[in-house]
């Protein structure tokens, strides 16, 4: 079977053929860093290394790159509001402590870095030269009000709403977020590819152009950033669902206005609900990574950002931590019984190098547009069974055990939740140093336990094992001692 993947401009499942083969390169728009991470920003990184850890495993050699659009509107105006509040901090120390935060919020849930992590500011120069090819290409015009604005001109290119299939004449707008901009528009749906520097603005905010000074447009940074370190032409585009339109129309067609051919495919990532709504700021109802961190742990939020499809909604409620936990217990819990069993587990990363030593049926999810929840399915039906002989007064079938214990560690490595992985012993958060000082005290009282049940003092032995089960914490004793686990 050939990878599948649903290209969001099509809007079908096609065979992925990379321009090389045996090689990838996929581009991924990351954070604007005017404010922390949310549940979205984690999950949308996390659908993409998912991706990028299945084609690794299937013998791609995979580069991402995944941006910082480190300036904008929103990121100047969060640091102005916030000196008018009385803070000294400027735009980019803004920026930078944020970037940082979006860092750390990644690594925590053991999203890959990158290949390269390009920032804007840093690539202002492919942008100016990609706009003045477009002027000269006679697919942009600087401002008709004399600033220094630079704007596309969507009637001189013919395949303008190719990506979202909507017609230009229907379109009301560019939607690029500066309504301020509309004087210098020849029409009201072109976009601004260079911003002309404003007064009320810190004059570090702006670069010297042909046209004046300014700074680059959203879209522009994405599309000179992409062709910078991926080519002309590359695989694969991703980002979230709210950025087809305007953000990955703008890129589309700019970028094939210059003359490059820019993506081959078009991949897009769901949104994420809260209580039945979309998580928004104007709603009130953002989920931000320092409070999941703290609410659960990391691996077990990775768990739960990761089982539903990439392409659907994630919907978050209440007690959606609590199923991941348990859920990722059951299988934490099989992968304890095997050790003890006296039955070697392989080392992390090790099994999962190779598809042929994963289920056929676990291949064939992920071979089709990367079906994670179907290959979640798989991974639980191998946990079951190897409970099933566990659970064989005899022993069970101790070869069988093993090979299903093998073929579990693979899709575990395979989707970056194998908790024998060292990475997740130093993955920090809350969640884990609450996890582990959890499991010394319910150690402590199981050994207290054991020495009552030696003493043939059966009354503390019950009453032990009554206050763990009041708190929701689950005893199986067995020939091989006793176990635990959360309810």
């Amino acid at each position: 079977m050939k990878q599948r993947i649903y290209d969001s401009q099509r809007q079908e499942l096609v065979d992925l053929d990379p321009r090389v083969p045996g090689e990838v390169g996929m581009y991924v728009c990351g954070p604007t860093v005017q404010s922390a991470p949310h549940i979205g920003h984690l999950r949308s990184a996390l659908a993409y290394d998912l991706i990028r850890r299945w084609l690794t495993a299937s013998g791609q050699r995979v580069t991402l790159i995944r941006n910082v659009t480190d300036i904008d509107d929103k990121i100047l105006d969060n640091a102005r509001l916030a000196q008018e509040a009385g803070g000294s901090e400027e735009w980019w120390a803004l920026a930078y402590r944020v970037e940082r935060e979006f860092t750390a919020a990644y690594d925590a849930i053991g999203v890959q870095p990158p290949t390269y992590e390009p920032r804007a500011t840093a690539n202002i120069r492919e942008m100016i030269a990609l706009i003045e090819r477009l002027i000269e290409r006679g697919h942009a015009y600087p401002a008709e009000d004399g600033t220094a604005s630079v704007y596309f001109d969507t009637a001189s290119w013919p395949a303008y709403g190719a990506l979202t299939r909507q017609q230009r004449d229907q379109m009301e707008d560019a939607a690029d977020g500066d309504p301020s901009s509309a004087a210098g528009k020849r029409d009201p749906r072109d976009f601004a590819l260079w911003k002309a520097h404003r007064d009320s603005e810190p004059e570090t905010a702006a670069w010297p152009s042909p046209w004046g000074a300014g700074r680059p447009g959203w879209h522009i940074e994405c599309s000179a950033m992409a062709t910078r370190y991926l080519g002309e032409e590359f695989d694969i585009h991703g980002g979230g669902l709210d950025l087809r339109f305007p953000h990955h129309e703008n890129e589309l067609a700019q970028s094939t206005a210059a003359g490059h051919p820019f993506a081959r495919h078009w991949i897009h990532n769901g949104l994420v609900n809260t209580g039945g709504q979309k998580m928004s700021k104007s709603l009130g109802n953002s989920l931000f990574a320092a409070d999941l961190l703290a609410a659960a742990r990391p691996i077990v939020l990775r768990y739960f950002l990761g089982s539903a499809h990439y392409r659907s909604v994630l919907e978050f409620s209440e007690s959606s931590l609590a199923e991941a936990a348990a859920a990722f217990g059951r299988i934490e819990n099989l992968l304890d019984r095997v050790e003890e069993a006296g039955l070697e587990l392989p080392p992390a990363g090790a099994a999962g190098a190779d598809p042929r030593n994963l289920p056929r049926a676990f291949v064939e999810a992920m071979l089709d547009d990367f079906a994670v929840p179907q290959a979640l399915a798989v991974l639980h039906g191998a946990v079951r069974a190897a409970n099933t002989q566990l659970d064989d007064p005899t022993g069970g079938d101790r070869a069988e055990i093993r090979e299903l214990a093998q073929q579990i560690a693979g899709m575990l490595d395979v989707l970056g939740l194998n908790p024998r992985d060292p990475a997740w012993l130093t993955s920090g958060g809350s969640g884990d140093e609450a996890a582990a000082a959890l499991g010394e005290l319910v150690e402590a009282l199981l050994e207290q336990r054991a020495d009552a049940r030696r003493a043939k003092d059966f009354a503390t032995s019950d009453a032990i094992r009554d206050r763990l089960q009041a708190v929701g914490i689950t005893i199986e004793d067995s020939p091989n001692g006793t176990r635990w686990s959360l309810a």
